[in-house]
Order: C-alpha cells, then structure tokens, then sequence
C-alpha cells in the first residue's frame, strides 16, 4: 500500500491475510511491518493492535496525514483499530413531488419527470452506494443542491422507510430506525442552542440528558471538563453561547459547542451535515481534527462538505462527490487524480483536488450532455481491480466484510468505552428514568428564565398597568343596576386580560422548537418530560402575576366576600393564566410562526368572550352555537367571579325602590314623584323606596349563571390548563418525527 494520506483505508487486515503479504498466520509482532513514527512527532506504538473473539491478532493499517494536513509528510503506516463496523447503503433512491410551476425556472428538468396532472417528481437520490466505516471520515461533497444533505438525512434514518429505496444495513444487518437513534448522533447544519447559557454549562446539561445516572455528576463533570479540552473550548468554557443580541463565543466555537453536544456520550455512528459551513479555513480545518480524532475513538463519522481545503482533504478517507442525486465519484482522495487522469481531465500540479474535481462537475452541469459521462464512467472506475489502480481502492471494499454480528460488535464497542449509556450489549432507548429528564429540563428551563429577567418584566408590567387601569376606571363600585353593569364589565375585562396577557409565552417553544427537534432525534430525553418541564418552569411567574392583578384591583374595585373572596379571586385569576398558557403553549406546537400565533390567540380570545355569556346570555344563545358556549374559556372564569361576587351573600340587595328606573326616562322624574308611580303599580303592596327587588341571586339567574358553582368553575378552568399540555404533548409526538417524507 503506498503511504500518504487519503490512501484507501484497508480494515480489518489480518496477519493471515494474502493482502499482508505473509500467508504463514503470524500471531505476534514480530512480523509486523515495522511503524514509524507519525510527522506531528507522536510516535505510534504496535500495542494499539487488538485481539479478536477468535484469539488472532487484528491491525489495521491506515496512512494519515499531519496536523497540517499534508498528505506526504506520513511516509509510513500507522496502527489503528481494527474495522469492527461498517455502515453500507446500496442503490438508495429518494424522489419527492413538487408542483409542476417549481420547475419552470430549475435547470433539473431532467431529474423530474411527470406524476399525473399538475404535479411532477424530482429525484433527490438515484441509485447511490457505498460505505463508510469505523476509524475512518466519510465526506460528501457537491454544489448546492446535489443532494449531500439529503444522502446524510437518509443514512440517518431521517426519511421515512417507504419514501426511500434501497437498503442501509450495519455489518450486513438492516439497520432499526429505533437502534439508530441511540448509537448514533447527528449535528445540523444550524448551531442550534441556548443562547444564554455558557459553554461548560451546555456540555453539563447534554451530559446529564445521555450519560447514565449511575455515572456520578463528578465523573460527569470530568467528562465534560476532558471533552472541552478536547475540543479547545477551554478559554470560552464559561462564555456564553450568545446570539444576535448577547455576545458570546465564536462562530467556530459554536460549532465546536453543537459537536460536543452530541459527541457527550461517545456515539458509535456519527453524522454532521456540513459542520464546516461559514467558518474561516483555520475553524473549519480544527473542527475536522476533532472529527478525525473522534473517528481514531472507534466512530464511523460520515459528514458533507461544500469544499474542502487543501489541509482538510489530508484528513478525510473517503470521498463521494453527488451531481443532481448521482455519485460522479467514490473513493479515497489520493485517488482522484489517477481517476481524472485516466478521464482525460488531469488535475493540474498543485492545484486542490476537491476544488478542481467540483468545478469540472459544475461546467458538465452547466452543458448540454451534463454529467451522464461521469456517472458512466464512474460506474466503471468502481469496477476496476486494486491492480489497476495502483494499491489504492476507488471502490467499496465488499470484501471485507466485519467479523463479528452487529450485536458482538455493539458490545464490543460498549467494552472499550463507546456509548457510555449501554451495559454489555444492551444499548437503553433513554439513558435516565423520566423523572430525572424532568428535573434536568427544569434546571435548565429556570436557569434560562433567570437570565432573562427582562421577559418577566415586561409581563410583569402588562399585567400591573392592566390592573391599575381597571381599578382606577371601576374604582368603588356601588350596589346600583349601575354598579352592576359595570361589574361584568370589569370581569369580563379582566378575565379576558389573563389570557391575552399569556401570548408572550407563544415564542418560547417557537424558539426553542428546534433545539427540541434535534435533542429528541436521538433520544436524548422523552417528549413527556419536556411537556412536565415546561409546565413547571411557566407556573411559578404566573403565581406572582395572579397576586400583583387581585392585589391591585380586588380591594380598590370594592369586589364583596372579604378575606375569603379575595383568596377565591386570586385562584380564580391563576387558573384562568394557567389556562391560557396552556392554551398559548398547545398553540406554539402547531403553528410554526410568531405572527401566526399571535393572530390565532388574538382571534381565538375574542371568540371565547363573545361566546362567554357576557355579551349574550346562555339561554339567548342560538343552539348551533351552544357547543361554542361550552368550550369558551372565558365561560367558567367569568361564571366563577360571578358567583364570588353574587353568590356569596345571596340576599344581598342590588336594586331597591326606584332603582328598577334607572336607565329609563322616569329616572329624571323627582324620587316622590317615581314612588307615587310605584304605589300606583303596587296597590296593596307594603313598598317603600328602601324595598328590595333584585338579591344577587336573581341577577346570577338572570345571566343564566347556575348550571356549576364557583368551585366547579374554577376545576374546570384548572382542567383546561392540564388539557391543552396533553394536546401539546401529542402535537409534540405527531409533529417532531425528524424525518422527510
């Protein structure tokens, strides 16, 4: 095998093997090529060679590059771990349908074809193959558009089964999509994370979602510390993340940030779509050292890439270059020169080869022929004997197949300290119980919240302004009709300002909603315990929310029921945030816009108070619309203060006398004159101008208010607050598939 980097990787040599050069089944070192030392002045001892299940000794021999990157500096070979996956996918074909307008101006006619009227298909994948395997980097590589993010997502196991074709198997068995998610790992394109949070404490909180809890926080805490240092993130460990708003770390320490995340628990498979993406080329070259180091652990690391530098093409070992869904080439990097070479296009001398490789395929794109040729022509190159291409392997090694079962090799992965989270060949689903998710996602959802106080505070203030203009426009009110009137003013005010008031939640999980899509991919923690935990974190503001309304418009109002009416009026009001912030956060999981959710929220609040009994009473409601009537939130709220104010002292008068014309042309009328009027109408009846005619019981009576007491209202406003989180919790499990269709 000739040296330099990129070479093809050739695992799972045995000393028994033709292909070593000994046939004589040498068991020990003696026989070995001799190692030399690697050119960043680390030498490489022979120990690093392991004994398989079958007692014979296994290396493999793998050239690599500098830390510079520079291929030809390693003259000799170097022990590696021995090949004990391999991650193949044969002949994979995905194609999605699109409206026939989404053509007019793509210049990938030919990868779309008709499906019936109005509608065509476009072919993302056609008939990729191929492997990646432990040890080593697998890059994919093309212009935008030709289907490496796709071909990631499909390995991954994030397109559905029955939308793709072909087969991705692990060591030759059909990969479980169940399986999948938890010996592997997949970082996006985008950093998604906690602005708010520091470097160190991101890393802790990953650390504690995928490590078991029978690992102490101590020895959590040096993982974490190990991993920073790993990825250079020591100087920015206690730097928050930031965003457009707080500066934080770096762009290439973000993207550091978003590999460990995900790295924590020592993955067996590893996936990264374009982890290189908007770094300087200093960034992008340590983000693959690190890669390449993680892949030396016993990971197989398969990434895509826009264009590689020339250090960076010295580190990765297998290439696959895509053109609209096709492969154009697949093999080790050392190798494309001999492949342009023998397609009358040689790479001229000091020139990128990447580079060159992806602006060849460009200009065929750009001409009329496209990259049919290459695709033809890379199809033979695969065909092509290890002879022909001078000891290095442009294709697939299909025959070198792993030794041992998918599930031997899995427990063997566990044995040497991969997937931290998995005892003997087991691999859990989840690492933790569900309750300690709950009281991680807490931790975190609190620290969060105290780092943005000004959220609070505005809320605060909305709240507290609300109120004081309410107690000072219903200031005192008395026991006239008046006074009535404009106590179901108030309340129906007041009520409704709980719930609209509550929309500022609406951007917590619209923001967070991918941060949540991409931990749960991989089954980081349970989708139940991020509904628990967001209850919990969003109930304690609501109780100081409740306090400061009741506190500033109860007593300055003159609302009855003393001490009592006042604890009533304050759970009434918490039930009724409570309610509406589940309402607000159910909504945030189907809508995927702020704007949009506002609209609905305002548009939905609106519809539940003129559906209330407030504007129109229950028994004046038409019965197509009773239905609405009895899923108003507002109903039970509203029915609630109302049966606190009237219901508490039913006999309590509220019209006496000539009260009954107020709001009438007799009112203007002398009080002398308006008794005359009454006795005249009320012959024979004792009645005076202190005389009672309307008690609280009558009004509640009169706005069709008896069907539940103020206790029962106020469950069933509490038991709204508890529905609309189930109905989060489904649209959570419905919604955050992770896959394509």
């Amino acid at each position: 095998m000739e040296g330099g980097a990129g070479n093809a990787p050739r695992g799972n040599i045995r000393p028994s093997d033709p292909r070593f050069g000994d046939k004589s089944g040498v068991s020990t070192l003696d026989h070995l090529p001799s190692i030399r030392s690697r050119s960043d002045g680390r030498s490489v001892s022979t120990s690093t060679a392991e004994v398989d299940t079958s007692g014979h000794l296994v290396v493999d021999v793998q050239p690599t590059a500098d830390d510079n990157g520079d291929a030809s500096a390693t003259a000799g070979s170097i022990c590696r771990p021995a090949v004990h996956l391999v991650l193949a996918f044969h002949d994979l074909t995905y194609s999605v349908k699109q409206p026939m307008w989404s053509f007019s101006r793509s210049r990938d006619v030919e990868a779309a074809h008709s499906h019936g009227e109005g509608v065509r298909t476009r072919t993302l994948l056609d008939g990729i193959s191929g492997e990646a395997r432990e040890g080593e980097i697998m890059a994919v590589l093309g212009a935008s558009g030709a289907g490496k993010s796709t071909l990631i997502d499909a390995l991954a196991g994030r397109i559905q089964r029955d939308s793709l074709r072909g087969a991705v198997t692990l060591n030759g068995d059909a990969l479980d999509s169940r399986l999948l998610r938890v010996i592997s790992a997949y970082v996006m394109q985008d950093d998604l994370l906690h602005p708010m949070l520091t470097v160190a404490e991101t890393l802790m909180y990953s650390a504690e979602f995928r490590l078991p809890r029978s690992l102490s926080t101590s020895k959590k805490r040096s993982r974490v510390q190990a991993l920073i240092e790993q990825l250079g993130l020591g100087a920015a460990a206690n730097t928050i993340i930031g965003d457009e708003g707080s500066r934080g770390v770096s762009g290439g320490e973000r993207r550091r940030v978003s590999i460990g995340i995900d790295i924590i628990h020592d993955p067996i498979i590893l996936f990264l779509d374009e982890p290189t993406s908007g770094l300087d080329s200093t960034s992008a070259f340590m983000v693959v050292k690190v890669l390449q180091r993680i892949a030396w652990s016993g990971s197989v690391v398969v990434m895509s890439i826009h264009q590689p530098s020339y250090r960076i093409l010295g580190l990765l070992d297998r290439l696959m270059f895509l053109s609209r869904g096709r492969s154009v080439y697949y093999g080790p990097p050392a190798a494309l020169p001999w492949f342009f070479s023998e397609l009358g296009q040689p790479i001229p001398d000091g020139e990128n080869p990447a580079e060159f490789a992806l602006d060849h395929i460009r200009e065929l794109e750009g001409s009329l022929a496209g990259t049919e040729q290459l695709v033809e022509f890379n199809k033979l190159w695969q065909e092509k004997p290890l002879s022909r291409t001078r000891g290095v392997s442009a294709a697939p090694a299909s025959t070198d197949k792993p030794w041992l079962s998918l599930k031997e090799t899995i427990g063997l992965s566990i044995a040497r300290g991969k997937m931290v989270s998995g005892t003997g060949t087991e691999v859990a689903t989840y690492a933790n119980p569900w309750w300690v998710e709950v009281w991680v996602l807490t931790r975190r959802g609190f620290t969060n919240t105290r780092r943005t106080p000004e959220l609070f505070r505005v809320r605060f203030g909305a709240v507290a302004l609300t109120a004081f203009i309410l107690a000072t426009l219903f200031w005192r009110l008395d026991n006239t009709p008046t006074g009535v009137k404009e106590r179901f003013s108030f309340f129906a005010i007041a009520m409704s300002t709980m719930f609209y008031t509550t929309a500022d939640a609406l951007p917590v999980f619209l923001i967070e909603r991918y941060i949540f899509f991409r931990e749960t991919a991989h089954n980081a923690y349970r989708r139940s315990s991020y509904t628990v935990s967001n209850a919990i974190v969003a109930f304690p503001p609501l109780i100081f929310l409740s306090l400061a309304f009741a506190a500033i418009t109860f007593f300055a109002v003159g609302l009855a029921g003393g001490a009592e009416g006042f604890v009533f009026f304050v759970l009434i009001v918490l039930a009724s945030f409570w309610a509406g912030s589940g309402f607000v956060t159910f909504l945030s999981g189907v809508v995927s816009h702020v704007i949009i959710g506002y609209t609905v929220v305002v548009a939905g609040v609106s519809y539940f108070l003129l559906f209330s009994g407030f504007f129109v009473t229950r028994d004046r409601i038409p019965d197509y619309w009773m239905w609405f009537h009895y899923l108003s939130l507002l109903k039970y709220p509203y029915e609630a203060v109302m049966h606190n104010e009237f219901g508490t002292d039913p006999g309590k008068c509220f019209m006496r006398g000539v009260h009954m014309f107020d709001g009438t042309p007799m009112a203007k009328l002398p009080v002398e004159t308006q008794l005359n009027v009454l006795n005249t109408m009320l012959a024979g009846v004792d009645f005076n101008s202190t005389s009672c005619i309307t008690t609280g019981a009558d009004i509640l009576a009169k706005q069709a208010v008896d069907q539940l007491g103020k206790w029962g209202c106020l469950w069933v406003t509490v038991a709204w607050g508890f529905l609309f989180r189930v109905f989060f919790y489904l649209t959570l499990v419905l919604g955050s598939k992770n896959k394509r269709r």
